[in-house]
C-alpha cells in the first residue's frame, strides 16, 4: 500500500483508525461485479481501509466480499441491518455475514430504525445485537439515521460506539451538535451524504469542511473511477480550508438555503410509481449537473409521472426532514417544464 497521508480518524472507542476517506459501497450495486471489485481493490491499494454497506444495498456486500479476497483482516467493514425483529436480525448478519465472507463484522449498525433500539423495548433488537458482539460476530455496535430526536437519543443513551448521520457544509447547527455531543461521549461520528446526495460539486470544498471535526469520519459514495481517483488524490493531499474554498461553501450555502430534498429516498416506494427522491430537487440538479442528462427522453417521462400523484401525503409522512415533498415536486415539476420550453436557461 502507498503512504496513507497524515488525516487520520479513530471512531470513538472502537480503536478503528483510517484515513478520512470512507468508501460509501451503496453506489456499487449499480456497477457490474467486475468493474466493482476493481474499484475496491484500487481504493484498498491506495490507502482506503473502511468500507460501508448495508443488506439493503442489494448485490453491495457480494461485491465486497469478492473485492476482500485475501486481505479481510486489513481492512474495517462497516454493514447494516432494517430487521424489526431479533429473528430478522440474525437472519440478516447471517447473510451479511456469508455475503461478504466473513466471520465477524468491524461494525454493525442498525438502518435508520425509526427507533433507538434499547434492551427492555419489546422488540428483542438490541439484546440480538449484544448476543452476536458476545459470539464474536458483531466487534462494534453503531447506528445509522435522518432523524435529529433519534440520533440524540443513541448519543444519550451510552449504548452505541458509533452514529452515522448526514453532515456536510449545507447541514445546520443541529447536526453541528450532534458531532459535538458524539465527541463528548466518546462515539465515533461517521458523515453520510458528505456531498448532498450530489448537490455538493466541489469535493476539495466538502473535504476541507469535514476536516475540520476530528471525530468525524466522511464516507464517499463511489461508483465512477474518476470519482474514485479524486478522493484518493486527497490522501497525501488533504485540502485545507481557504478564501477560496470558503467562497464556494459560503455561495452554496446562499444558492440552497431553505428547503431542499436530500434524495435519502426514505420516502420511497412511491404507490404511483414517481421517483420521488430524483424528482423533488430536480430544479438543483439541473443546475449542478450536466442538464441533458435530466432533459432526456427517459428524464421526461421520469418527470412527467409528478402527474400522477394521488395526494396519499405518504411520501410527506416519512420525510425525515419534515418536508412537503407534494409540494416540492410540483413546484420542481413546474420549473422543469418551464426549463424544456425554453423558457427558463440552466446554464
Amino acid at each position: 500500500m502507498t503512504g496513507l497521508g497524515h488525516d487520520f480518524v479513530t471512531l470513538g472507542q472502537t480503536g478503528i483508525t483510517v484515513n478520512k476517506n470512507g468508501f460509501g459501497a451503496l453506489p456499487i450495486q449499480r456497477i457490474s461485479q467486475d468493474e466493482a471489485v476493481r474499484l475496491v481493490r484500487k481504493a484498498y491499494d491506495a490507502g482506503i481501509t473502511f468500507f460501508d454497506t448495508a443488506r439493503w444495498y442489494t448485490d453491495s456486500e457480494i461485491k465486497l466480499g469478492k473485492a476482500f479476497s485475501g486481505i479481510r483482516d486489513k481492512v474495517y467493514i462497516a454493514t447494516k441491518t432494517g430487521a424489526q425483529t431479533a429473528d430478522e436480525f440474525f437472519q440478516d448478519l447471517e447473510t451479511s455475514l456469508t455475503n461478504l465472507k466473513t466471520e465477524y463484522v468491524d461494525l454493525y449498525q442498525f438502518h435508520n430504525p425509526a427507533f433507538c433500539p434499547k434492551p427492555g423495548d419489546g422488540t428483542g433488537l438490541y439484546e440480538a445485537m449484544t448476543e452476536a458482539k458476545n459470539q464474536g460476530r458483531v466487534r462494534h455496535i453503531g447506528i445509522t439515521n435522518h432523524r435529529l430526536s433519534v440520533a440524540r437519543e443513541a448519543i444519550e443513551s451510552g449504548l452505541y460506539e458509533t452514529l452515522q448521520f448526514p453532515f456536510c457544509y449545507l447541514t445546520g447547527e443541529q447536526e453541528l451538535s450532534l458531532v459535538k455531543q458524539c465527541e463528548e461521549a466518546g462515539m465515533g461520528f461517521i458523515a453520510m451524504k458528505a456531498l448532498s446526495g450530489g448537490l455538493i460539486t466541489n469535493s476539495a470544498a466538502a473535504y476541507a469542511f469535514l476536516a475540520q471535526y476530528d471525530n468525524v469520519l466522511p464516507i464517499w459514495g463511489v461508483q465512477r473511477e474518476t470519482e474514485l481517483d479524486e478522493f484518493l488524490s486527497y490522501i497525501d493531499n488533504p485540502p485545507v480550508m481557504t478564501e477560496e474554498l470558503l467562497q464556494i461553501i459560503e455561495n452554496d450555502r446562499a444558492e440552497l438555503a431553505g428547503e431542499f430534498c436530500r434524495g435519502c429516498g426514505y420516502c420511497m416506494p412511491c404507490p404511483t410509481g414517481i421517483e420521488i427522491n430524483t424528482c423533488a430537487r430536480m430544479s438543483l440538479l439541473l443546475r449542478r449537473s450536466p442538464s441533458e442528462i435530466q432533459l432526456s427522453e427517459a428524464g421526461q417521462e421520469m418527470m412527467k409521472k409528478i402527474e400522477d400523484c394521488i395526494h396519499c401525503n405518504q411520501c410527506r409522512s416519512k420525510c425525515p426532514y419534515e418536508l412537503d415533498t407534494p409540494a416540492l415536486l410540483q413546484k420542481n415539476y413546474e420549473d422543469y417544464k418551464q426549463v424544456l420550453a425554453g423558457k427558463v436557461s440552466v446554464d
